[in-house]
């Protein structure tokens, strides 16, 4: 490769961390004089790199977002933790709609398209990853590309939007709504926002809302209900369930392993035994999966908890044809 190229995807590579440069250290980085890097930079520019500059004493360089998307430059282990990331996103994918364009067919479009892009030295590594990687399908509904993008801009810049929306019991309604966070949670992907009519904070499944519209109308951002939207989803979705406290015999790795679907949380007593605090439907199905475990365990709340799984035991001897000892 001509030192003139290397020198420009280095000062490309440099330029797009994000971060400002003095021009004497980005210059000293490319071992190169100040007056060529002002040519190089020159270049960049007419490339369609939007590359902004103040001079003085604390003046510096940084890479502008531009109104086009000029190529990346990624190093290997980028360019290959991309195409995995891609890969695993569009085999996960749910099935989606005819006629309809979801994450996964998007993810697969984005793969192609750098694929071809890729140099020689990388493309026998990401060929045989991509051949030998496998995500199982997810039960997860589509959801569009679009109107994740449209919320996101829409939360970002304070804007109103409106949309109709499905619930849970096939109502439809007309809604008109501030936007704060999108939250991906149990394979399904949230809006948190306030609702104008309400008057309160509501969640909304992104792939029950269609007609997406932003107003052009802005909002006084408000703090949010929790510390995170994401703690205020769950919170919201283990409401209605029970609280349970369990310690069990057993390194937490290995509970966290049989519990992987479970939102709970495992936390280290010793090297051999964890508390578990959870929220649960049915405690039978949690007394179950603990005990497959094959470790002693305690359950410590509640007392419901305890009397349901002494029931369950003597539902489970009779079935055996046998008495409890």
């Amino acid at each position: 490769m001509p030192d003139v190229t290397r020198r420009m995807l280095e000062l490309l590579a440099q330029l797009q961390t994000g971060r400002r440069f003095a021009g004497g250290e980005l210059a000293a980085r490319l071992e190169v004089s100040p007056r060529t890097l002002r040519r190089d930079v020159e270049r960049l520019r007419e490339y369609g790199y939007p590359v902004t500059t103040q001079p003085g004493p604390s003046g510096f360089y940084q890479l502008a977002a531009g109104r086009t998307l000029p190529p990346l430059v990624l190093d290997d282990d980028e360019a290959v933790a991309t195409l995995v990331g891609l890969a695993l996103l569009g085999s996960a994918g749910p099935p989606e709609p005819e006629g309809h364009s979801g994450i996964a067919s998007a993810a697969d479009r984005a793969f192609g398209k750098i694929d071809q892009f890729l140099p020689k030295r990388l493309r026998p590594r990401v060929t045989a990853l991509r051949a030998t990687v496998e995500a199982a399908p997810q039960s997860a509904p589509a959801v569009d590309p679009e109107a994740l993008a449209v919320l996101g801009l829409a939360a970002a810049r304070h804007e109103l939007v409106t949309f109709d929306y499905v619930g849970r019991t096939g109502r439809s309604s007309r809604r008109r709504v501030e936007p704060y966070r999108q939250v991906h949670l149990h394979l399904r992907w949230y809006l948190l926002a306030w609702d104008i009519e309400r008057a309160d904070w509501r969640s909304f499944r992104l792939d029950r809302m269609s007609g997406i519209v932003t107003t052009a109308v802005s909002f006084g951002p408000r703090p949010l209900p929790a510390r995170s939207a994401a703690e205020y989803l769950r919170e919201g979705i283990t409401a209605p369930r029970h609280r349970a406290v369990v310690t069990v015999e057993a390194a937490a790795a290995a509970v966290r392993d049989a519990l992987r679907f479970q939102d709970c949380e495992i936390d280290v007593v010793t090297a051999t035994r964890c508390r578990i605090v959870t929220w649960v439907d049915s405690f039978e199905w949690l007394v179950l999966n603990i005990a497959l475990t094959g470790a002693e365990f305690t359950i410590e709340q509640p007392a419901e908890f305890r009397a349901r799984s002494r029931e369950l035991a003597q539902r489970l001897w009779e079935a055996g044809g046998e008495s409890p000892r």
